[in-house]
């Protein structure tokens, strides 16, 4: 046909003037706003030309990502997806850690709305992947303002997502490990921002105004925090799951107990779990009486002799001993405060080598550090026995400190200086007056103590608006009020009766009589506190009862019960003008000495029996035959390396 159209067009060349010869109507049609685009001031719609952008800078953001975390998370997806607990466990605790140090340890995390895609936009994922993020940026990096709001609103979301479920028990399954750590972060985050908070100077108009906000100040309130604790201890219905096995209940009356959500895992777990954070709450807020008590039914764990509910996290235990000896410790019970501290730690030891491979290792030792440094302050207050291990790390640690400390004053600037170091960072329930431009104005810049306007100018002494600085004076004005007791002791395990004009006379010029009566009387009053268990903290006990022993070898239900006694073993009356002493001296227990010593000779006799006679050595560099006639000396092809492992789906070898 259009070899046809060619020569038509060949044969006819006059056929143009034909054309223009003829009138052809030619109708081209009108557009509406034809003119639209030749306008120079045209602005197009802007939510469509910036959805335009940002799905443009998605893309981009999305293809910089490298392959190997972009195959982690579709793999760490569907293992949240099909509840596979060991997938979800293996990418958590490995996969997670390894790829941060790799690509992400000074940056971010890809954002959660830039790996939408790869997850099919998943909701509940992304509320995971936030609290990952979030967590990552507080860990490694430097938090903003916005990361500090946001990361709360992702957590009430994630919160939202379990409490307010319509369906009931959501579908999710997730590792006891994590449980933890949502709760941990959780109030991390929570104290973090009351620090960050609490100090309005230096801040940018800005952040004064989002502080200032209605937003900003019920964002992290203590309410909030206090309501989601409460709420999954409610929902979970713990504490009847905690009642119903200590009355020996079968498993039926449990489950019908405990209802749809306390017989699943996660709800179990996060009430649990959400024991030890109002624990944790309420030793931050500074009431510590509260915070033994919510623990009653709880218990202290494994740090006392106790046995677990469950498989916990290490990190949950020695958080609960750490906390738990510090309430005891600012209550004035400080044997007590050294019973948990020891228990735990003797069990640090024990497990060291079975934690050692946790990423939370550092964690847990700076954790364990603090509580030797708080046990040696238990042993300057209220001098007790101890686990021969324990106090021997004590001593190795905090020997010349614990000396120095025994000199009364001169050791004070010693003792809050371990003080500050060990003990939580305290928080205020009530945060700065933002909305009042006035009221912060006056808090950032007060009056000089000369003002008449000044209230500390009145009462002679400055406020203090730090918590951690009132309980450090609580803790120190106890400390020097028994400055006289160490002396004294030593002047006192001298005699076994001494008359009280010539005690006077050892001491410095300048005290009386009636002086030396008054100390004598504090350190009496120092000689005695309430405690759960007789005798000293440490001493040997029946390991089944664990705390639930309280003093005279009754049961206390309580963490709070317990009784007055002794804990000096140098007693004494007075007599008129006569002080008769009575030492009292604990026999040195052979128990725990012989069972170390039992086991470093079964260690050494092992070793013995696994190396050879010293006749039976191969010459060097000899080479002997088995059976086959294959050489028995070298060896290195069955101990080479091991090179390959097990495949997973966003790496090469685990």
């Amino acid at each position: 046909m259009s070899a046809q159209r060619v020569a038509l067009w060949a044969a006819e060349p006059d056929l143009d003037d034909d054309i223009n010869d003829v009138d052809i109507p030619l109708t081209i049609p009108s557009y509406q706003n034809a003119d639209l685009y030749d306008d120079p001031n045209l602005q197009l719609e802007e939510s469509a030309l910036l959805a335009a952008q940002a799905q443009i800078a998605q893309q981009t953001a999305l293809a910089q990502i490298p392959d190997v975390v972009k195959r982690f998370i579709v793999h760490f997806h569907q293992a949240v997806l099909d509840n596979n607990l060991q997938e979800i466990t293996l990418a958590y605790e490995s996969g997670w850690n390894r790829l941060t140090e790799k690509f992400y340890a000074r940056t971010e995390w890809p954002e959660a709305e830039i790996i939408a895609p790869l997850v099919n936009d998943d909701q509940i994922f992304l509320i995971l992947y936030r609290e990952l993020y979030y967590r990552h940026v507080y860990s490694r990096l430097q938090p903003d303002i916005d990361d500090r709001f946001h990361s709360y609103e992702n957590s009430c979301e994630l919160f939202n997502y379990l409490l307010n479920s319509d369906g009931g028990p959501v579908p999710l399954s997730l590792p006891a490990q994590w449980l933890w750590d949502i709760i941990d972060e959780f109030i991390y985050q929570f104290q973090s921002f009351a620090l960050y908070r609490s100090r309005p100077a230096n801040k940018t108009d800005e952040e004064l105004t989002m502080l200032g906000s209605e937003g900003g100040a019920q964002a992290w309130s203590s309410y909030s925090v206090l309501n989601v604790l409460y709420s999954l201890i409610q929902k979970s219905r713990v504490n009847e799951w905690l009642k119903a096995r200590a009355e020996g209940k079968s498993e039926e009356e449990i489950d019908e107990i405990v209802g749809e959500y306390g017989t699943k895992p996660l709800y179990r777990q996060l009430g649990y779990f959400s024991f030890i954070g109002l624990l944790r709450v309420h030793v931050l807020l500074g009431d510590f009486t509260l915070a033994l008590k919510v623990m009653d039914n709880a218990g202290l764990g494994l740090c006392v002799g106790e046995k677990a509910p469950f498989t916990a996290p290490t990190a949950a235990h020695v958080s609960t001993a750490y906390h738990a000896g510090v309430c005891y410790l600012m209550l004035r019970r400080f044997t007590d405060a050294a019973r948990v501290f020891t228990g735990c730690l003797n069990w640090v030891m024990r497990a060291r080598q079975y934690h050692t491979r946790s990423y939370q290792y550092d964690q847990i030792n700076k954790t364990a550090d603090r509580m030797y440094a708080l046990l040696a302050l238990c042993q300057t207050l209220a001098p007790t026995r101890l686990d021969d291990n324990v106090i021997n790390v004590v001593r190795e640690k905090y020997g010349d400190q614990m000396t120095r400390m025994g000199r009364s004053e001169e050791g004070l600037s010693t003792f809050e200086e371990i003080f500050l170091y060990a003990c939580p960072k305290f928080i205020t329930a009530n945060p700065p007056p933002y909305d009042d431009p006035n009221a912060l104005a006056l808090l950032i810049n007060p009056p000089t103590p000369s003002s008449p306007t000044s209230s500390s100018a009145t009462s002679g002494t400055p406020a203090i608006t730090d918590p951690t600085q009132r309980h450090l004076r609580a803790l120190s004005a106890h400390y020097l009020a028994l400055s006289p007791v160490p002396t004294l002791r030593s002047l006192l395990k001298l005699y076994t009766s001494l008359d009280a004009r010539k005690l006077t006379g050892f001491l410095d010029a300048g005290v009386d009589d009636e002086e030396v009566l008054s100390w004598m009387m504090v350190m009496k009053n120092a000689g005695r506190c309430v405690g759960r268990v007789r005798g000293a903290a440490g001493a040997d006990k029946d390991e089944k009862n664990g705390a639930s022993v309280a003093n005279g070898g009754s049961t206390g239900n309580s963490l709070l019960d317990g009784e007055w006694m002794s804990i000096s073993d140098l007693n004494f009356v007075i007599d008129e003008n006569m002080i008769h002493i009575a030492e009292s001296t604990v026999g040195r227990r052979y128990a725990g000495w012989f069972i170390r010593n039992s086991e470093h000779a079964a260690r050494v006799l092992d070793g013995l029996r696994a190396s050879p006679l010293p006749g039976s050595l191969p010459p060097p560099g000899a080479r002997t035959q088995g059976k086959g006639g294959e050489p028995k000396g070298d060896t290195s092809k069955d101990t080479a390396p091991r090179t390959s492992g097990q495949k997973v789906a966003w790496s090469k070898v685990v």
